[in-house]
């Protein structure tokens, strides 16, 4: 029965999706699909043999070509240092982006501002490629400067909505009434965010911090228009090597990349849970 008598009184059962007919088989479904993709490749990338779909056996070669490939170490080293500074500085600029919409009194545009910030979501990615191609190339003419600068420039512009989101949600859960108690009690505006403010709003920095480093580090399409000669990151050399040549060596890297963001995405959602 849907409901039950509980001292003479009929009471409905509370509505789950789960305890709904084949919400199991839909969900076994869903992952598979998702994530079985992902477990071949995985599988793939430990074998011994040349050939992407015929398992030769058990081996670790592909692992050790890629590691000993100049190309791709150089890719690797590269792919960090423009995720690691596009992180830093989209974290900088979206906390204080956040801090600006958050901590002050409803004015006239904050919801337009707010939804400027969160521009790069709602646009295509390649639109803002080529946005970016466009804007860079006026300005290289004109300095003759063609480093990792613009890179960098571009993956901190398109990460600070995603850093931004996690440092709101931080700011709009957060006690306003530490901040007001350390008010009265005559902190200056600085002391109350360097002692009361930043401490609580350290574990969204973290998370945004993170999110905004992984997406760098799986950027193709940005990383694709903006870049110039010789500045591969490890997902454009791996797009550039299954236009030549495809061979267990691009599942070995993948895995590699798909280990690191695992890893950076769990300790994302253990830090976005930390309650101070």
């Amino acid at each position: 029965m849907a409901s039950h008598m509980s001292g003479g009184i009929f009471r409905k059962k509370p509505f789950s999706i789960t305890r709904q007919h084949g919400f199991t088989t839909i969900a076994l479904i869903c992952f598979f699909v998702l994530y079985a993709p992902i477990l071949t490749l995985v599988f793939y990338s430990f074998n011994a043999g040349n050939n992407l779909m015929l398992w030769e056996g058990f081996s670790f070669h592909w692992y050790v070509l890629a590691y000993e490939n100049e190309l791709v170490q150089e890719a690797a080293i590269r792919s960090l240092i423009i995720a690691v500074s596009a992180s830093m500085i989209s974290t900088l600029v979206a906390t204080m982006a956040a801090l600006g919409t958050t901590r002050t009194q409803k004015f006239k545009g904050q919801n337009l501002i707010f939804l400027m910030i969160n521009q790069p979501l709602m646009v295509p990615e390649i639109v803002t490629a080529v946005a970016l191609l466009i804007f860079f190339a006026i300005i290289k003419t004109f300095t003759g400067y063609y480093g990792l600068g613009y890179l960098i420039a571009a993956h901190a512009a398109f990460c600070v909505p995603f850093a931004y989101l996690p440092i709101k949600a931080r700011l709009d859960g957060m006690d306003l009434s530490l901040e007001t108690a350390a008010g009265d009690l005559y902190a200056t505006p600085f002391q109350v965010f360097r002692r009361v403010t930043l401490p609580l709003l350290f574990p969204g920095i973290m998370a945004g911090a993170m999110l905004a480093f992984v997406i760098s580090l799986d950027d193709v399409i940005i990383t694709e228009f903006v870049k110039t000669a010789g500045q591969d990151t490890l997902p454009t050399y791996m797009l550039g090597q299954l236009r030549r040549v495809i061979t267990p060596e691009i599942n070995a890297i993948s895995t590699v990349l798909l280990g690191i963001s695992l890893l950076v995405v769990t300790i994302f959602f253990l830090v976005s849970r930390k309650r101070f």
